[in-house]
């Protein structure tokens, strides 16, 4: 599994962005995936995260409603719509996968990791 995370930029409050998490070596449709961010000065937060069939996902409470997780196995991609977009949501968003197929929202939990990507949101 090689990670690499795309689609961040800067935004005005209330914008969207979509990240994309595409796996290079596409070996990871059998493994759940999931999306951490980290705010300067801040730990690495888990924001998201959709099993490996995509039917089944899970947010943090701060996001629910706004972001929604999807996947295309086909295309080896697990993407990021974040709606309604705040400045609190800015941070570095990492892609990163397990090596089985059970979702978690611990970072300790992911084996493989994205390089990051930032999503600055201005007020």
């Amino acid at each position: 599994v090689q990670l690499q995370a795309s689609g961040g930029g800067l935004v005005q409050t209330g914008a969207s962005l979509t990240l994309s998490c595409t796996d290079s070596r596409r070996t990871f449709s059998n493994n759940a995936v999931g999306w951490f961010r980290q705010a300067p000065g801040k730990e690495r937060e888990f924001v998201a995260t959709i099993s490996w069939r995509g039917d089944n996902t899970r947010y943090t409470e701060i996001v629910k409603g706004r972001f929604t997780i999807s996947r295309d196995r086909a295309k080896n991609t697990v993407h990021l719509q974040m709606n309604k977009l705040q400045p609190e949501d800015t941070a570095v968003y990492y892609c990163a996968a397990r090596r089985g197929s059970w979702m978690s929202n611990k970072s300790q939990d992911y084996a493989y990791w994205g390089q990051g990507t930032q999503v600055t949101v201005s007020s």
